[in-house]
């Protein structure tokens, strides 16, 4: 049994569709901030590799994460989410699993609530964790209040049928996780995924410690798909 987190404050439960009606305002999520720009046009053609490697259409969950922190792997996964939503007939969830540093309701401009944390913790269901974005087809769940230990919450059982569950209602479920070589997360979440891959902005993290961080991963079990190279423009 995984013990409930240990909150400072508790977190409010989210109504359905309360976000709905917040814009989002970060100017470096290009594909909604100029969607017609060269940054925009190289996650649709991430899009469109992601969509080659599957192509069945399956429910995929994919991780994205990082060799070091700082390299741009939450922005990377939210503009990946927009251009998959694009799709007329495409599903997305975006699911913060940094349970040390969680940052997608910050970057979509929205209050933290409850969320994968207690989700774990059997404290709230699924429909309660998750949450309406103002961009159509697009649902976000964040981390919820950290615990004082989140490999306890993410190596768990329950988080693989979490997952599994979500693919039942989503085309893609994107994971932001920890940087690999900080904490172990990255590599307990990966392992249960469909795919990972790693954002690597360049010159930050040196090429040794991006193919440490891969071998981490693979050494694990994950299913590497490659690199998403960014800060090329």
């Amino acid at each position: 049994m995984v013990p409930p987190p240990k909150a400072s404050a508790a977190l409010e439960i989210a109504s359905r569709g309360e976000s709905k009606d917040t814009p989002i305002q970060v100017k470096d999520l290009r594909v909604h901030s100029d969607p017609r720009g060269r940054v925009a046009e190289q996650f649709r053609t991430l899009r469109n590799s992601i969509q080659a490697v599957n192509p069945d259409g399956a429910p995929r969950n994919l991780v994205l994460t990082s060799a070091l922190e700082g390299e741009g792997k939450t922005t990377a996964l939210l503009n990946l989410a927009m251009a998959l939503v694009e799709l007329p007939h495409l599903r997305v969830l975006v699911l913060d699993a940094n349970l040390h540093k969680p940052a997608l309701e910050k970057r979509l401009g929205l209050p933290p609530r409850q969320g994968l944390a207690e989700l774990l913790a059997g404290h709230l269901d699924m429909d309660q964790a998750t949450r309406e974005t103002s961009i159509p087809r697009l649902y976000v769940m964040g981390s919820g209040q950290p615990p004082a230990n989140p490999s306890q919450f993410l190596g768990t059982d329950r988080m693989g049928s979490v997952l599994e569950t979500l693919k039942r209602t989503f085309d893609y479920v994107l994971i932001d996780t920890p940087a690999v070589l900080d904490f172990n997360d990255a590599s307990l979440v990966a392992r249960l995924a469909d795919g990972v891959m790693i954002a690597v902005r360049l010159g930050m993290a040196p090429k040794y410690l991006v193919e440490q961080a891969a071998g981490v991963l693979e050494g694990l079990g994950a299913n590497l798909l490659g690199t998403c190279v960014l800060g090329a423009e």
